[in-house]
């Protein structure tokens, strides 16, 4: 099946932007999983009844949703727990069988678990291993490149590039068990870059990790997109992973998505607001911030103002007047305020 051209809806640096003519990586159409779970109530009565006759409820994780990704994209896939994100990334790597609907990654149906297809794909989970516990990193690596069938050569240069762009060159000859949360992270996303895939699926690749590994790992993961033009699917509860790597999201919940687009169109339509954030030489000696919008945070010398983005010329002007201003600053509402109102249904697009 040949992949069809279409055109990204992902923002270049001047704005939204269609950059055509783009190949569809990855599609989804009315793609769906359903699963029977087994239920019944507490107690040994309830847990004798059903040894005879158990009960069950179906579960509707990915609920129809259509999207299309193309080639080169990094979008972030953001929801709450339990709103069909891990499923829809199973499903699009092979791991599930949708109920319904279709989907095709490189042109291929991923649950037909092709060569071709899995030598092209890689996905990559916070909270799974694909490494042996028991055996050094190295081992791992050696056995990836020899059932991904990687060329000898060309492999070991892939494994020193890198070993070195990861920093884990001191991680290859100890047991996996051994290593730290963030080495064995990098060591995660090292193995799965072995292969080179043309699509990676990251889920939650920087969960438990401080925040100087997070950034290493965000800047990683874009050099890699920017060197070899693979496509990206993020998922993350951190935003800042979001915000550093995907210019569009696409919001789910209950198994349905909400939005997808850009974020920075998500921004301009959910949030009439801005944050403006001012540092003083002197006291607020009591100065009224709340006629100038909404007071988030008061100190002696600082404050921060929720203000409507009509009003914010009216507010810095006053502000200057007023007050001995050492510095100012205007910036949009943070990330996950957005995403909150999408989820809660209070400003979700039309």
């Amino acid at each position: 099946m040949e992949n069809a051209p279409v055109c990204s809806t992902a923002p270049s640096s001047e704005g939204a932007a269609l950059q055509c003519p783009l190949m569809a990586q990855i599609e989804a159409r009315s793609l769906t999983k359903t699963f029977r779970v087994p239920e019944r109530e507490g107690g040994l009565a309830a847990a004798l009844a059903g040894l005879l006759r158990r009960r069950y409820r179906t579960v509707e994780a990915v609920a129809g949703i259509d999207f299309t990704i193309a080639e080169g994209e990094m979008v972030g896939f953001l929801g709450p727990n339990g709103a069909g994100k891990t499923t829809t990334l199973k499903m699009l790597t092979g791991l599930l069988h949708p109920t319904s609907g279709r989907a095709t990654v490189l042109g291929y149906e991923p649950w037909r678990r092709e060569s071709a297809f899995l030598r092209r794909v890689s996905m990559v989970m916070g909270q799974r291993t694909q490494l042996n516990w028991d055996l050094p990193a190295m081992d791992s690596f050696l056995v990836h490149l020899a059932v991904y069938g990687v060329d000898r050569s060309a492999g070991r240069r892939t494994l020193d590039e890198l070993v070195e762009l990861l920093d884990i060159g001191d991680c290859l000859r100890k047991q996996v068990r051994t290593l730290s949360l963030g080495e064995r992270m990098r060591c995660e996303i090292c193995v799965a870059l072995l292969h080179r895939p043309a699509v990676l699926f990251l889920d939650e690749p920087t969960l438990g990790l401080d925040i100087a590994m997070q950034a290493r790992i965000r800047r990683f993961v874009a050099d890699y997109n920017r060197r070899e033009g693979a496509t990206v699917m993020l998922t993350s509860h951190y935003m800042a992973d979001v915000t550093a790597l995907c210019r569009r999201i696409i919001v789910i919940d209950h198994g349905r998505i909400l939005f997808d687009g850009a974020l920075a169109d998500l921004a301009r339509r959910l949030a009439p607001f801005k944050v403006v954030t001012v540092d003083l030489a002197g006291d607020l000696d009591g100065y009224a911030l709340e006629r100038l919008g909404a007071v988030l945070a008061r100190g002696f010398r600082k404050a921060t103002l929720r203000v409507p983005k009509e009003r914010v010329a009216e507010v810095i002007g006053r502000l200057l007047a007023d007050l001995p201003v050492l510095d100012l600053t205007v910036a949009d509402p943070p990330v996950e305020e957005i995403i909150a109102q999408v989820l809660d249904g209070r400003g979700a697009p039309a």
